[in-house]
């Protein structure tokens, strides 16, 4: 009874300041005023409900299992889509000192789907790389890389994991893709690529890497045999060109958002690509690149390396990924809180999906195509989120709410 007493005077007060507070003083009693403590509690109470785990959408009669990487608390997330809908099955926080995040970016599965690897991008002063079992999360094994590891990705025969080092708060200088040789984690190979490299991604024949440089306007080939740039190629509009060898000085007159990542729109007359992301298509014989500031994809061919076409896509298009039959192209608007499913036949935009929250960030395909897993970074104290796509209706289909920021993921498995 006191409960209930108490929650119909947070309502009535809550009436009272809504009605009365914008026009004239409000007198509060001593009772009252215990009470209005009560009124936080009351509004919170429908944002919690919010925000939990929801499916609206038809169930799989598989489920699905999907690492992910919060990086605004350190949390790893294996999630599970399946016939009872979509949610967090387990969650650790990972790193060596509680009082100090290391902030896990990128997410990527062997090909066996015995390991996972997460890139850390904190460190005094550079980040790592970690293993861990898929089977138990049990920590296998961790390397230094350089500063700031983001993107990264294993090769397809799982003998080694390619990192880009973003180098978000460091100085504009040459950065660096970071090569580990999985078994004994050991970094073979560290080569300098561009000024804040980003999207680590290889052909489907693991003998090319690729990774977008965001203050190069540059998208960069190495050569996965023998860890060399060999070829780069220059993505500001109307000046695009490709060219062997490695990217020279930033180049002139791109203006880029360091400090927003991909969040501040261009200004007028500003016809850079800022480039976040490189993806390879199902064949390896085009390279799709995400231009976050002028919200396009570039299509580049892979043996002429020239360009063939640039598509529109969804304001601040982020990450990307495709499908294994080579069919469908999705990216992440991170301005647009957003994702847009392109046909990469036609180049048209079949669906751009509202995502959960804002700030859409990573993006992983199951293996058999029939959905897209996309991380929701969020704002403030929000929790990130999971949106699930599914890619035959092209709508959203679950959300589960996992750790802040999150970021990176991959899909582990489906069980029939």
């Amino acid at each position: 009874m006191m409960k209930r007493r108490e929650g119909r005077t947070a309502r009535s007060l809550a009436a009272l300041v809504m009605t009365r507070v914008m026009s004239r003083a409000v007198v509060i009693t001593s009772r009252q005023a215990r009470d209005l403590a009560l009124l936080p509690l009351f509004l919170a109470a429908p944002l919690f409900a919010q925000s939990s785990p929801s499916t609206p959408g038809p169930r799989p009669s598989k489920t699905y299992y999907a690492f992910v990487g919060s990086e605004g608390n350190d949390e790893l997330s294996l999630i599970t889509f399946g016939p009872s809908g979509a949610k967090v099955d387990h969650k650790f926080r990972m790193g060596t000192n509680p009082t100090e995040l290391v902030g896990p970016h990128g997410v990527g599965v062997s090909p066996d789907g015995k390991y996972y690897y997460v890139s850390t991008a904190h460190g005094m002063p550079n980040g790592a790389l970690w293993k861990y079992s898929t089977v138990n999360d049990t920590l296998l094994g961790r390397v230094t890389l350089g500063s700031f590891p983001a993107t990264l990705q294993v090769s397809p025969n799982g003998a080694y994991v390619f990192v880009v080092n973003f180098n978000l708060h460091g100085d504009m200088v040459t950065s660096s893709a970071s090569v580990v040789y999985t078994d004994g984690m050991v970094e073979i190979a560290r080569v300098p690529t561009c000024v804040m490299p980003h999207g680590s991604r290889l052909n489907p024949q693991g003998t090319k890497h690729y990774s977008a440089c965001m203050m190069n306007d540059a998208l960069v080939e190495i050569d996965a045999m023998n860890f060399k740039v060999a070829r780069h190629f220059m993505l500001a509009k109307g000046t695009e060109h490709g060219m062997n060898g490695p990217v020279g000085t930033m180049a002139a007159g791109a203006s880029h958002d360091m400090s927003g990542h991909g969040m501040t729109p261009p200004k007028p007359g500003d016809v850079s690509c800022s480039p976040t992301w490189a993806q390879p298509s199902a064949n390896g014989k085009s390279i799709f690149v995400a231009c976050n500031k002028s919200s396009e994809i570039v299509e580049i061919d892979a043996d002429s390396w020239t360009m063939k076409r640039r598509m529109p896509a969804g304001d601040g298009v982020y990450n990307l990924a495709v499908t294994h039959d080579g069919k469908l192209l999705v990216g992440t608007n991170k301005r647009g809180a957003s994702a847009s499913v392109i046909d990469i036949a036609t180049g048209k935009e079949l669906a751009r999906i509202p995502t959960s929250r804002k700030v859409a960030s990573g993006v992983a395909i199951s293996p058999d195509d029939k959905y897209a897993f996309v991380t929701v970074e969020g704002i403030g104290s929000e929790p990130g989120t999971v949106d699930i796509i599914d890619l035959t209706s092209l709508t959203k289909v679950a959300s589960v709410n996992v750790g802040q920021q999150a970021g990176g993921i991959d899909v582990w498995k489906v069980v029939p």
